[in-house]
């Protein structure tokens, strides 16, 4: 396992509701796709089915903070301050796959977005935009 597929495991291993909702990651150079596979628990709209739009939101989210941990390298997880997420279909009871794009990482500030699927990445279930605080290394 290499050192940026090891740093995904311990990310994940460590936020509570990332394995709550058990998430995973596959790794194709710095470009990560996270898995959340279905599970009874993570449905919101038991008529539907459909899953939680909570679930949709934060499994993009944690996408969101875990590419940028692979890429940016900073010594804690990024901090969210503005997120927004487009709700585009109703996600159904299956494997939801997401996929995170940093459009913007300055020193202080990230701007990314994600997108998040089921079938084909082609129709996306929901996508988020969100911008992240980075965390500032500490000059002795």
């Amino acid at each position: 396992m290499n050192e940026a597929a090891e740093t995904l495991e311990a990310i994940l291993g460590r936020i509570p509701y990332a394995r709550f909702l058990g998430l995973r990651a596959e790794l194709a150079g710095d470009e990560m796709t996270a898995i959340m596979p279905f599970a009874e628990h993570l449905i919101g709209n038991p008529l539907l089915p459909a899953l939680h739009g909570g679930v949709t939101g934060a499994f993009m989210e944690l996408t969101a903070m875990a590419q940028l941990a692979i890429v940016e390298r900073r010594p804690r997880l990024p901090r969210p301050i503005g997120v927004t997420v487009q709700y585009l279909r109703s996600g159904r009871p299956l494997t939801t796959y997401a996929r995170a794009q940093i459009k913007k990482a300055g020193r202080r500030i990230a701007n990314v977005h994600v997108e998040a699927w089921q079938e084909t990445r082609a129709a996306p279930i929901a996508s988020l935009h969100a911008h992240f605080l980075l965390s500032q290394i500490e000059e002795n």
